[in-house]
């Protein structure tokens, strides 16, 4: 069986003059012609434009496109291993594409204003959109949820560039207290939970002293919690957790 030119672009989806320039350059020739000198298509034709297509749909040129199936040692089923491996790889390139596109969708859902080369500025290998879906369904109805997001959607580089200066800043001072021996029931340990508290109050959500509090506790029940406090001096979770129940029992 053959096929006219008109066929075969409507079986491949392509025009009748990229059919044209294809035989024009050597490139897909079909086997035959009609009584009237009009082209005809096989089924071997056939496959050799399908294999054209796969290899320009990858983004091949066609003189590339061309050596690749005029090469002698390469036979149908080397083309089909060929294939699969530039196909799996292309699936897993846009897997990575389409997680990047994920996290700047769940950016721009949180209000974190930043090109990826800003985040990458201000928050180094820490992804701040890792926990985002997490946090929207542990919190996504509450009013803190709610205020911490138009926060954060006004923030600039800058903004974020300050407050985790401010947080790092509390961190090595509660650890640095905890290393001359202070304890967390002291005044000045409880000053520093009370500076973490308004830290929070000023630059995410409106922070009373019971929620204070439960975030405390958060910080030594959730392992990614303590561990980030962890690194900055082992500990300082939990002396952090205690500073800030002794300075609410003191406020209240």
């Amino acid at each position: 069986m053959s096929y006219s030119v008109g066929q075969v672009a409507g079986f491949a989806g392509v025009t009748v003059r990229t059919l044209h320039h294809y035989d024009e350059i050597g490139l897909l020739s079909p086997s035959g012609r009609s009584n009237a000198g009009h082209r005809r298509y096989d089924d071997a034709d056939l496959d050799r434009l399908q294999r054209i297509l796969f290899y320009r749909e990858l983004g091949f040129p066609l003189d590339e496109v061309a050596v690749l199936l005029d090469d002698p040692e390469t036979d149908p089923r080397e083309h089909l291993r060929r294939q699969h491996a530039l196909l799996t790889d292309r699936i897993d390139r846009l897997q990575q594409m389409a997680q990047a596109v994920e996290h700047a969708m769940e950016a721009k859902k949180m209000g974190i204003n930043l090109t990826p080369e800003e985040k990458f500025e201000v928050f180094g290998n820490f992804d701040p959109d890792q926990y985002a879906a997490e946090a929207e369904q542990r919190w996504g109805g509450t009013d803190a949820y709610a205020e911490s997001q138009r926060r954060a959607a006004a923030c600039t580089k800058e903004d974020w560039k300050r407050i985790l200066a401010e947080a790092d800043g509390i961190n090595r001072r509660l650890a640095a207290l905890m290393d001359s021996g202070a304890a967390a029931e002291s005044e000045e340990a409880m000053d520093l939970a009370e500076e973490h508290r308004g830290w929070i109050d000023g630059n995410c959500y409106t922070c009373s002293y019971e929620m204070h509090t439960n975030l405390g506790e958060m910080y030594v029940a959730d392992e990614r919690f303590t561990a980030t406090y962890d690194a900055v001096r082992p500990g300082l979770g939990v002396f952090l957790r205690d500073a800030i129940m002794a300075n609410a029992v003191r406020k209240v």
